[in-house]
């Protein structure tokens, strides 16, 4: 199989330079499309190669800021990245001892890991020592890590995480006259509109017991004497002062005015106070010249609140753009229109139905009655293959071989005008082995506790980040991201083109099989069809143009037609009398042709 991906791969790319770029048509007028490059900040510049289970930092070894250089982002800016996120900046809870700093050393008992997970937030006006070479000048190192990645013309992205912080949350670098969450709350109600968190009076908080058993060395602090008391609501709205260890047992939720156990009655006037400390925070970082904000779990935090802050955000900095982890449909147009945010996550629906396509298990015309549903708002759907949550493609758990999912890349990045995203490493194949802590060996890059990521490692190369320790196959990978993300971010048809589906008129035809997914993208003279196989063998490919394609091409009675491959295969087609073409396949390859 390895050997059959290859020569797919030689056809995919023709015998074009890896340096060489894919012809692009210049645009007129619109903007590039959004191609964001996901980071696990901790784990991306460490070369650190132990990977012991539960490692400590001086063990397993960290990523800094600065390992984040001029040519570590200018080989991120060639596989066609406008964004990068920068994931796990802000101060969140580890057992990593920086009181020395004066930052209290967090206890073991809520926090997941050893490095903690980077959604546990105990100061949202300061970052993670751990990322820092100086821990006493941790906010100029991240502050030269903006201007940096300024410099190579890509924007910045960090995470809001809007509805639960840490469970002991204390700010020692909040501006003067801030006062922390909590810091007024009245502790002898369960609810109180000017309240920042929940309570559960009488209670005592209690950490699950199971988790006191995990891990392979003793913490310091995990004792049991960790003491909540009143107990604070859990982050996933457990109103249980005993949640469990599938809990997000090591945060508190956050009060946005709602009554949530007396039939989530809203308190909005006046003004809630955890409304007012949230959207000062956004305009802080808004003022460190960060471009944009991943607001995790958005759904879970009133429309209200969004309606509300997000212009305000806006006033400080108009093109700052707000992306919203959300995942039920229902309240797509909700948190768009009233909610204002400028993209969504597009998981539950395109994501979903691709994993199901890769793996046999669905067909590739579902993915237009994604589509047609979300008519209208298709521009705000952000796609991804992979992510900080989701499993490696490459991982026995998912795929098992990250070329099974190019054909499913070339739809993700083409599909329509909405934002492409990547997590760093799937440009090189990292399946995500290992036992590496609190997340067990689940197919994922831990975001919990200090890892190398192997393969990852690979393209860093010693902090030369010229792939030098990657494999042949490996590299042709990254080349191929690179082309389809670049030609994605820049072609006039993908940017601001109209799109129309071929897979279900195809299938209707029978001229393709259920393995075979086919669209068009137009937009003036630039016209594009582009065709994607999951097939497991080579096949010869029938494919027509529907009557509305024709007529959206402007394709004339009489002319002749030729399509010439985007992808450097260097693979032409001819269109027949009744603009249809054939054409052979390599298994999970792709096509654009552009159509002339």
């Amino acid at each position: 199989m390895k050997k059959l991906y290859f020569l797919s791969l030689i056809t995919f790319l023709g015998c074009t330079s890896p340096k060489e770029k894919i012809p692009e048509t210049p645009m007129a007028g619109p903007e590039k499309k959004i191609i964001i490059y996901q980071m696990m900040t901790r784990l991306f510049g460490n070369q650190n190669a132990a990977n012991k289970a539960y490692g400590t930092k001086e063990e397993n070894g960290v990523g800094k800021f600065s390992d984040i250089n001029e040519t570590a982002l200018k080989g991120i800016k060639e596989l066609g990245i406008t964004h990068v996120w920068y994931t796990g900046v802000l101060e969140h809870a580890t057992l990593t001892d920086n009181s020395e700093f004066g930052i209290p050393l967090d206890d073991a008992d809520v926090v997941k890991g050893r490095a903690g997970s980077p959604y546990a937030i105990k100061d949202y006006y300061d970052v993670n020592p751990d990322l820092a070479n100086d821990i006493k000048n941790r906010m100029q190192e991240f502050e030269q890590l903006i201007d940096r990645t300024h410099a190579q013309e890509m924007k910045v992205i960090i995470d809001f995480v809007p509805n639960h912080v840490a469970r002991v949350y204390s700010s020692d670098a909040k501006p003067a006259g801030v006062k922390d969450l909590g810091a007024g709350d009245d502790k002898t109600v369960p609810f109180k509109a000017s309240n920042n968190f929940y309570y559960l009076p009488g209670q005592e908080f209690q950490p699950p017991a199971r988790y006191n058993s995990l891990g392979s060395n003793p913490f310091p602090t995990k004792d049991k004497k960790f003491v909540e008391n009143p107990a604070k609501v859990t982050g996933n709205d457990q109103f249980s002062a005993t949640p469990s260890i599938d809990d997000w047992f090591e945060t508190v939720k956050l009060n946005y005015g709602v009554d949530i156990q007396h039939g989530r009655s809203t308190h909005f006037n006046p003004i809630p106070d955890t409304w007012e400390k949230m959207k000062d925070i956004l305009v802080f970082w808004a003022n460190k010249k960060v471009d944009g904000f991943r607001c995790d779990m958005a759904e879970m935090v009133p429309v209200e609140f969004w309606n509300w802050a997000i212009p305000q955000v806006k006033d400080v900095n108009p093109e700052i753009i707000f992306i919203a982890e959300i995942y039920n449909p229902d309240q797509y147009r909700n948190y768009l229109h009233t909610g204002r945010f400028d993209f969504l996550y597009d998981k539950v629906q395109l994501y979903d139905t691709l994993r199901l396509v890769i793996n046999k298990k669905a067909n590739p015309k579902d993915v237009d009655v994604i589509q047609k549903s979300l008519s209208g708002i298709n521009q705000n759907m952000l796609h991804f293959l992979e992510n900080h949550d989701e499993q490696r493609i490459a991982s026995p758990a998912f795929a098992g071989d990250y070329w099974k999912a190019a054909p499913a890349l070339v739809i993700s990045a083409m599909i329509d005008r909405g934002p492409m995203m990547i997590y760093f490493g799937q440009e090189v194949g990292e399946p995500g082995d290992g036992s590496e802590g609190f997340g067990g060996d689940d197919g994922r890059t831990t975001i919990y506790d200090y890892w190398g990521v192997p393969e990852h490692q690979k393209w860093m190369n010693g902090g030369k980040f010229d792939g030098g320790g990657l494999s042949p196959d490996q590299k042709q990978l990254r080349q191929f991201y690179s082309d389809v993300l670049t030609f994605a971010a820049s072609n006039r048809a993908i940017v601001d083109g109209d799109y129309f589906d071929l897979t279900g008129f195809n299938q209707q035809q029978s001229t393709i099989s259920d393995r075979v997914h086919v669209f068009a993208r137009v937009s003036g003279e630039e016209r594009l069809v582009i065709l994607s196989s999951f097939e497991e063998k080579p096949a010869r490919i029938k494919i027509k143009l529907s009557d509305e394609v024709i007529e959206a091409f402007g394709l004339q009675t009489g002319k002749a037609y030729i399509g010439r491959d985007l992808l450097r295969s260097g693979t032409d087609i001819g269109l027949d009398s009744s603009y249809s073409f054939e054409v052979d396949m390599f298994p999970h390859t792709a096509y654009i042709f552009k159509i002339k």
